[in-house]
């Protein structure tokens, strides 16, 4: 189906300041819808309370408004402006919440606004936490069991019924607000008011604790003729537990079986059929047991999330851009991936690995927990992109800015072993820096896999990396062998590591590869495997 003409000018909603939990992944992808539907002829209008931000600039859309993202500012800008239909999906939970609440107040029937992107009800089953579970067993897609309360005294009860550990999910918040794991009954009665009270309907989830389980993410897109595409598959690092806004996170999935693989994306595409009949993208997230390959759905996302601009940069398919045009009325198979100029309905295909690093910063938060869990701590992140995932891992490391050279090779490593155990098992910033501190001491590989509940197989790549460092370390220099330095660079390496290992400067070591003609290398990001030209 064609662009429907009926839409002339469309208002945007922005996700309001940057706060943890919600950056400048949503203002990235304001951006790049406003630029795709002015490139259609239609006017944009854009609301955000953030001046700071690319979407505010005047180039970017028709009129900006900055004002406070409430339903007063909403009635001033469609008093003053004709506006055929809002996009709330660029915006985030701010954007979605702030969109439900104006269709409760009957503002866009009032004014004659249609809802593009996602459907109002979509919100409330996608959001609610007790909606939500009903409709997964209505469609036959396992939940862990669970039960809502809306005050204190039902969720002591639901407490009984499901036992310790637990989980406490609020409903309609942002970045994990609120969420805890429960391991005892003397913190329950604290974690429920604290999650009660983070909720703006004042409710909760609670649920049975799924903890140490592996946690994945699909980002799909679907037009209004029902064809969906998956654009990227993303693995998580750490298992459940950690916020996936804290956790590392690998694209596309490294450790998952191609028949569970294949569960799970009917899985998800039979969800995101499920909350409404709209054309838009959906991130959802899945949690497998590692033992029994059994699938439990997490969430689901009716909007562009914080792992949509990271699969948008992973693969080269720009997400925003093209489901903002499908929520105009075009369909996949009639739109055009302007990086590769293939079709919008060719699955991103990729021969390379993601790696993204969460940044934190503790030392600004005086007396803050460092420990990680179900609330988002971290302040933004880094992505890291290599041939295999050492490389993008070390690409990652290199570029936190925390004064390290990388993983490892710096001389910074921790050596209690004590502190090292108690750190694997209280996950906070610098655990990964900690599981390649544990393989350096000679802690056994069965002692931080059960501490830290990582796939064997990430831990297996670390501890190549440690193994390579000792054999690294028995040369000098002038006799390292050209291969063994190639390895090291295809590993992910930088001259400053290396320097550190060889007990040299890093200018010697760059020379040194000038003489071997070891050189960087630069590759597109194509989305295809380099199968078009």
């Amino acid at each position: 189906m064609p662009k429907d003409n009926s839409i002339s000018s469309i208002l945007i909603i922005g996700s309001g300041p940057i706060i943890i939990g919600q950056a400048c992944e949503f203002d990235y992808s304001g951006s790049q819808a406003a630029r795709s539907l002015r490139e259609e002829g239609i006017e944009v209008t854009l609301i955000n309370s953030n001046p700071a931000t690319i979407m505010t600039d005047p180039v970017t859309a028709d009129h900006i408004y900055l004002l406070p993202l409430e339903m007063d500012s909403i009635i001033t800008i469609l008093e003053e402006r004709k506006i055929d239909a809002v996009l709330p999906t660029m915006g985030g939970q701010t954007a979605l919440n702030l969109c439900k609440d104006c269709d409760e107040a009957g503002i866009w029937r009032k004014y004659g606004v249609r809802v593009i992107g996602v459907d109002v009800a979509a919100i409330d089953k996608t959001e609610n936490r007790e909606l939500f579970r009903q409709l997964m067993n209505d469609i036959g897609v396992p939940v862990q069991p669970s039960a809502t309360a809306q005050s204190f005294l039902e969720g002591q009860d639901i407490a009984q019924q499901i036992g310790f550990p637990m989980v406490i999910r609020p409903s309609f918040t942002l970045g994990g607000t609120g969420g805890a794991f429960v391991h005892k009954k003397e913190d329950f009665d604290e974690l429920l008011n604290l999650g009660l009270h983070a909720s703006p309907i004042h409710e909760v989830l609670i649920e049975q604790s799924i903890f140490g389980w592996k946690e994945f993410e699909l980002e799909l897109l679907r037009d209004s003729n029902d064809n969906v595409i998956i654009v990227c598959s993303i693995e998580n690092f750490d298992p459940m537990g950690i916020h996936t806004g804290d956790s590392i996170t690998v694209a596309p999935a490294m450790t998952l079986p191609d028949t569970v693989y294949q569960r799970m994306r009917d899985m998800a595409i039979l969800m995101m059929r499920s909350i409404g009949n709209f054309a838009g993208g959906c991130n959802v997230q899945f949690a497998i047991n590692p033992e029994t390959e059994e699938i439990i759905a997490i969430e689901i996302n009716p909007r562009v999330s914080r792992s949509s601009a990271l699969a948008s940069k992973a693969t080269g398919y720009p997400i925003a851009r093209i489901a903002s045009k499908l929520a105009i009325g075009y369909n996949l198979d009639e739109l055009t991936n302007p990086i590769t100029k293939t079709s919008a309905f060719f699955e991103p295909t990729i021969d390379y690995v993601i790696v993204k690093v969460p940044r934190w910063n503790f030392d600004k938060f005086k007396g803050a927990d460092r420990r990680l869990g179900l609330q988002m701590k971290s302040v933004g992140e880094v992505m890291g992109i290599g041939r295999n995932f050492q490389e993008a891992l070390q690409k990652a490391c290199q570029s936190l800015e925390i004064n390290r050279n990388g993983l490892g090779a710096d001389g910074r490593e921790l050596r209690n072993r004590d502190e090292i155990l108690q750190s694997l098992e209280n996950p906070s910033w610098n655990r990964l820096f900690h599981v390649y501190d544990a393989f350096k001491l000679g802690i056994p590989f069965n002692t931080i896999q059960k501490a830290t509940q990582i796939d064997p197989w990430f831990l297996n790549q670390i501890l190549e990396l440690v193994s390579l460092e000792k054999t690294i370390e028995t040369y000098t220099i002038k006799t390292l062998p050209r291969d063994l330095l190639y390895v090291a660079k295809q590993k992910g390496y930088g001259d400053r590591q290396l320097a550190h290992l060889l007990g040299c400067l890093e200018s010697e070591v760059y020379n040194r590869r000038k003489e071997e003609k070891i050189q960087r290398v630069y590759k597109l990001v194509d989305t295809c495997a380099a199968e078009f030209e």
